[in-house]
């Protein structure tokens, strides 16, 4: 296998056939040993998080693949908490793809003169570049398009996926009796088609039960429980 992309929480090999390995790690993003989803450095090194995000990544690819739902994901293996993808070409050089029901996080800082921390929001769409110097800045529709980075037509259709694909996956938070505050997404172009790429764990998502956080491994132990 050859090492392509070193990142925070795995890393990405090219397979002989032309396929993509994703070796999840046991890093977390946050600061400070506290594991917060949406930080964009690590916080902490957990045994085990690696596994268990990929568990959880697994269970959900099925979900949407029984949906028809286009993405990256062929297979997994748990016990080498490893991942073989499709290849995908990132929009520019990545985009994070924040899907928001509740005003927390960075929106609240950003916005919290005008809307109450916590208060709903209507499956909001936010796109942000990945770029740790910068702090990952949000960007407009117009902005991708103006940069090429992402057409209107692209954007449309990468929005509409966002809010399908999350409402898929507060639907199955609620059945367990869990409420998805906010969820970020990756996604890429294959074959001029555009599929979600990377994970879907308790490492992006922010959950609550109660009004209180739920960890990514208390997570995975309420969704994966029969």
């Amino acid at each position: 296998m050859e090492l392509m992309y070193t990142g925070k929480t795995k890393n990405v090999y090219k397979l002989p056939d032309g396929m993509f390995l994703l070796k999840f790690k046991d890093d977390m993003t946050g600061k400070d040993g506290v594991f917060d989803p949406g930080s964009n450095q690590i916080g902490l090194t957990v045994k085990g998080a690696g596994q268990s995000g990929l568990r959880l990544t697994a269970f959900f690819f099925e979900k949407l693949k029984e949906k028809g739902i286009p993405t990256h994901y062929i297979d997994s293996d748990p016990e080498a908490a490893t991942m073989t993808v499709k290849p995908a070409k990132p929009f520019g050089n990545g985009l994070e793809v924040i899907c928001r029901y509740r005003a927390v996080g960075s929106f609240h800082r950003r916005y919290g003169d005008y809307i109450e921390e916590g208060a709903a929001l209507d499956a909001f769409v936010e796109v942000t570049l990945k770029d740790d110097q910068r702090q990952d800045p949000p960007i407009s529709e117009d902005a991708l398009d103006m940069l090429g980075i992402l057409s209107k037509k692209d954007f449309s259709t990468l929005k509409a996926l966002t809010q399908e694909i999350a409402s898929l996956v507060k639907a199955l938070l609620a059945a367990k009796g869990l409420d998805l505050y906010d969820i970020k997404f990756e996604f890429g172009k294959s074959d001029d088609r555009i599929l979600l790429i990377d994970e879907i764990s308790g490492g992006n998502m922010r959950v609550f039960r109660e009004g209180k956080p739920v960890e990514p491994f208390e997570l995975e132990n309420i969704m994966l429980s029969l």
